[in-house]
Formats: C-alpha cells, structure tokens, sequence
C-alpha cells in the first residue's frame, strides 16, 4: 500500500471494526487468564489432539497353536503356555486345516473350505464345494463336506477329501490363488486324511470306510486305488479295523498308516505293495505326523472294547523302530509338533464320543504331560 494511504485517517466504520476487534481480543485474554491450573498459573493453549489410530488386532506369534473346533463353527488360537485367546468363525464343523508359509490357513467345514489370516486372525474367504449330495450342514463324525486337507509344497493348491454320505468321496482340488475349486477327483468313502508327497507330484487320500488310499498324480488327476486293509476288510462299514490317518516317510516318501496299536502298514505309493511293522501300544489309533528328524507320532485313543486293549496313549517311534510311549489321559483326535521336535500337542476332540475341549501338551524328550484348555472339540492342529 503507498504510504500517504496509510497516513490518510481511517473511515468512522473502519474504527468501529478496529474496536470491536480490540474488546474481542481484551475479552479472549481475560478468558485465557481465567482458564488456570489448580496452582493459579495460566495454562498455555493447549495443542490440537493427534488423531487416535483405528484398533487393530496385534500380529499372531510364532508358535501358535490353530485347532479346527468340530464342536463349533470357528478355529481357535492358543497361546502354547497360556491357552486360547482367540476364535474366528470359519463355518459349521471345522475338520481339517492346512496352514501355507504365507501365513493363509485352509480350513475344511461342513460349508466348504475356510481361509482364513492366521496373522490378522481374520477370515478372508470360504469357498463352496462344487460337489452335490453332501448332505444338510450338520455336525458329527458323519456329516458330509470337508475333511482331511492340505497344500501343495509350494501353496498353489489345496487339496480337500470331501465326505459324501452314503458313497464314494471326492478330491476337490483348489487354485490358493483365485480361491475357486479347479478339478474333482473320485476317492474313497469318508476321506479322514489328505497328504502330499515330498516334491508335491501325488496326493494321497485315506478312505476310512473303503480301506484304502487313493494316490492322485497331481499332473493327470487320474486317481489309483491301493488296498490298506491289514486285518481284511470283514466287517465292511462296520469294521473297527480300518485306516484312518497317514503320514509321508521323509526318508523314501512311503506312507505309514498305524492300526490299533499293533500292525504298521507302510505302503509304497508307486508299486503298491505294503509291508506290515509291528507296533507295541495296544491301542485303537488315529492321528500321525513326522518330525523332521523322522520320528512318527501316532495318537491313541484307548480300547476298542472295554478289557481288549489298553488307554489312550501317544506313541513316539524312531526310524529304527524303537518304540515309548507315553499315556494319555482321555481320548484324542489328532497331533502337531513343535519346530524343535521337542514337544507334541494332542488334539483332546475325537471323532468319536468322550472328547474333551483341550490340547495335551507332551515333552517328547522325558514325556511329562499336561492339559491346556484350547477350543471346542478340536480336531485338526497345526503350529503357526
């Protein structure tokens, strides 16, 4: 502005302003003066509060426990020292899972399979299986939809038994990257468990009621069918004396698969032959997992008949076969090991009646045990 307009005198309305201005500001600094501490001294202007960040969910750590709650539609985190401190809702009769290195869980339900974040602990998706003629969603050791499950070494697949009740099973086969189910493939009746070979090229399920492992190459999808029936299939649907989980053999990629604690059949997927080992636990037997070692873990579950065989139990043998076993106290389901080898976690859900919503945790190397609360029912189990 020159400087004879800003010695000109100011219009009347111009002071009017000016003063009003002047008494808003005399009462502001009478205001700021009165907003003082307990102590009597003037508070500074207090600075604009930060924007509060949205909650968020703390990452998973490493070595946790996720179980499949059968008894309710959700899998479960467990803090191995702690227990459970954590669900999410996954879909009616959780079964199997499967969890990938990209920290992805794949979880077979009644619904169809589940995938859930195991880092965010949220669920992403669930994917509808294309098989018809499973069945109402319901619960029980009977019920139709997903069973055993796992992925493929590199994560592109997840394979899923599927139960149809009242028939053969299926194989569905899922792309992890579109989440679709892109093949089905006929299996046995009541697919309990899915593994995959070492170097991801067969998959292989267990067909409990159908005493038998389907070996499915995952190039051609053409299934082949090898007969695991160590007592004979007499008895058929009712037979106590069937197979129910597997387990790949580091060493040679042959499948080890235990029966009641006393015969170990251990099939070579390629020829089809099988050998028969013995076992010493006396017991009925469902889950199996390897150490990296190749220690096998087998879960039993206690006599088939009251005085005709012995309790529960976990059952550790050495690839020379030698044998410990550690009783259990109560019926379980299924079994995961720690990164070290060093501790076994037994799933407390069993297919069948007398389970309990728990994990054994057992110390491989002395075999001292103790129950941790985890879940309800919980079947599968893995350690994040």
């Amino acid at each position: 502005m020159p400087e004879h307009d800003r010695q000109r005198p100011r219009p009347l309305a111009h002071r009017r302003a000016r003063g009003t201005r002047t008494a808003l500001a005399a009462l502001a600094a009478v205001l700021l003066l009165g907003a003082c501490t307990q102590t009597g001294t003037a508070r500074p202007p207090a600075a604009a509060p930060a924007a509060s960040p949205l909650p968020t969910t703390s990452p998973t750590p490493a070595g946790t426990l996720l179980v499949a709650d059968f008894g309710a539609d959700t899998v479960t985190f467990v803090d191995p020292d702690k227990g459970s401190f954590g669900s999410v809702p996954v879909g009616r009769a959780p079964y199997g899972l499967a969890v990938g290195a990209d920290g992805r869980a794949w979880v077979a339900t009644a619904e169809g399979v589940a995938v859930v974040d195991t880092r965010t602990r949220t669920r992403t998706a669930r994917i509808p299986y294309r098989t018809t003629g499973t069945g109402p969603v319901t619960g029980g050791e009977y019920r139709g939809g997903g069973m055993g499950i796992a992925l493929s070494p590199d994560g592109a697949h997840a394979y899923v038994g599927v139960n149809v009740p009242g028939t053969t099973g299926v194989l569905e086969v899922i792309d992890t990257a579109t989440a679709r189910v892109s093949a089905v493939v006929p299996v046995g009746r009541r697919p309990f468990d899915v593994d995959v070979s070492r170097d991801g090229s067969e998959v292989y399920v267990t067909g409990h009621d159908s005493f038998d492992v389907t070996v499915v190459p995952t190039g051609s999808l053409r299934p082949r069918r090898i007969e695991v029936a160590p007592y004979g299939t007499e008895g058929g649907l009712g037979s106590w004396l069937k197979p129910h989980y597997a387990a790949v053999r580091p060493t040679d990629g042959k499948l080890l698969l235990p029966f009641e604690g006393e015969r170990l059949a251990v099939v070579d997927p390629r020829t089809g032959s099988t050998t028969i080992e013995k076992l010493t636990a006396d017991t009925h037997q469902h889950g199996t997992t390897v150490t990296s070692d190749g220690r096998l873990l087998v879960v039993g579950t206690g006599a088939v008949e009251p005085g005709k065989g012995k309790g529960p139990s976990l059952t550790v043998r050495s690839p020379d076969g030698a044998e410990r076993v550690y009783p259990l106290e109560g019926p379980h389901e299924d079994v995961a090991v720690s990164r070290d080898g060093r501790t076994a976690y037994v799933t407390g859900g069993y297919t069948r009646d007398g389970y309990w919503n728990g994990i054994t945790v057992v110390d491989l190397d002395g075999g001292s045990s103790h129950r941790l609360a985890a879940g309800s029912r919980p079947l599968g189990i893995a350690v994040l």
